[in-house]
């Protein structure tokens, strides 16, 4: 008896680390983790904690592709950095942005704004004619512009259905 099996070579999986931005819960890690695993050959692993997700993908797919297939799920994503990659010079490259800072400006002008609203409340002697309407003036920005980040979030989660 002759063999006459064809022996096929095994797909070569590239393994590929992407950023992912804009989650805000497990099951948004579980939906971009769906969407990826779509495409196919790909497999891919979301973890929420790290915003991270390892995708082993054929040579076929590109990283575009990833980031693409993440991006119409209504996330952000960009390839991670890998060890082998240069780090540019000694401080940070212009990719690498403190992702805190807008958050610490919106903090920092919320509390200078609402710290005079809590003080004519609690301050009978601060309360003149009409101070609500100042109290008001000072919240306004707070409860928007302060908390769009959460407004935002709960707008997408509301999208998403979770």
């Amino acid at each position: 008896m002759s063999d006459t099996h064809e022996r096929t070579e095994p797909i070569a999986l590239a393994e590929v680390d992407l950023l992912i931005g804009g989650m805000t819960c497990a099951s948004c890690a579980a939906r971009i983790e769906k969407r990826l695993n779509k495409l196919d050959g790909v497999t891919a692993t979301v973890n929420y904690a790290t915003e991270q997700a390892k995708i082993h993908a054929p040579d076929s797919v590109s990283t575009d592709d990833l980031v693409a297939q993440v991006e119409s799920a209504g996330y952000t994503a960009r390839p991670a950095r890998t060890v082998g990659q240069p780090s540019g010079d000694e401080g940070s490259s212009p990719d690498e942005v403190d992702e805190t800072l807008p958050l610490r400006n919106r903090l920092i002008t919320s509390a200078v704004l609402a710290v005079p609203v809590i003080l004519m409340a609690m301050v009978p002697a601060l309360q003149f004619d009409y101070w609500q309407w100042l109290s008001l003036t000072l919240a306004a920005p707070v409860v928007t512009w302060g908390a769009w980040p959460f407004h935002r979030a709960a707008w997408l989660n509301l999208r998403h259905a979770t």
